[in-house]
């Protein structure tokens, strides 16, 4: 599958590592330049190329950037992409980094709210686990203890490819319902960073509450 991955940090390194293992033909992109990315891309064959380029004949592409960096991302960046890709956010929203914004403090869900800014739907996928335990922590399926992602969106065609993806990476992927049901895996809620089974992440998401704690509020 042919993906591009805009954001480079700890995120979309790791997934740029991860995929390219798995055969997938990546190109990986930056705020900073491909010039930025040669040893990533030496490293794992991935193709470094300017943000504007990531999503050219894509069937996915990941968007992997700080919530305030989302505007700021060049208009129609993901027109190249094809039709039906699923355009996945791996995002979250931490006032202290990103700034107040004021629609997800009104109740708004995280990737609705970058859906919005996009300009096209979103499938929530990757924000709950640790870079490195994404990295490292990914099991054949039935094996005991097996980590288990949520993953939520709108477009059933577009969640099952990414759910298809999340189980190829070696983690349970577990439907969490509809992008406007996202909050249920962001930051503060119990899923989030604590590699729950399925059974467990299953439980969590229904635990979850829509009240943002107050650290997490700007």
């Amino acid at each position: 599958m042919r993906i591009g991955i805009i954001g480079a940090g700890h995120i979309g390194a790791t997934l740029t590592r991860r995929l390219t293992a798995l055969g997938h033909d990546v190109a990986v992109a930056n705020s900073r330049g491909p010039q930025t990315l040669a040893d990533l891309a030496d490293e794992t064959g991935a193709a470094a190329v300017a943000a504007e380029e990531a999503a050219q004949g894509a069937d996915l592409v990941i968007v992997t950037i700080p919530q305030k960096a989302i505007p700021l991302l060049s208009e129609g960046i993901l027109d190249g992409a094809a039709a039906a890709a699923p355009i996945v956010d791996t995002g979250n929203y931490y006032p202290a980094r990103d700034g107040r914004i004021e629609a997800i403090e009104s109740g708004v869900a995280e990737s609705r709210w970058v859906s919005e800014q996009l300009g096209r739907p979103v499938v929530k996928a990757f924000n709950n686990i640790r870079a490195q335990h994404l990295l490292e922590l990914g099991k054949p399926a039935g094996s005991p203890g097996r980590i288990a992602l949520p993953v939520a969106g709108d477009d059933p065609s577009a969640k099952r490819i990414v759910m298809e993806l999340v189980d190829e990476l070696g983690f349970d992927p577990i439907d969490s319902g509809t992008i406007d049901e996202s909050w249920r895996q962001q930051p503060g809620t119990p899923v989030y960073g604590a590699d729950l089974d399925a059974a467990g992440v299953t439980k969590a998401l229904a635990e979850a509450s829509p009240e943002r704690p107050e650290s997490l509020r700007g």
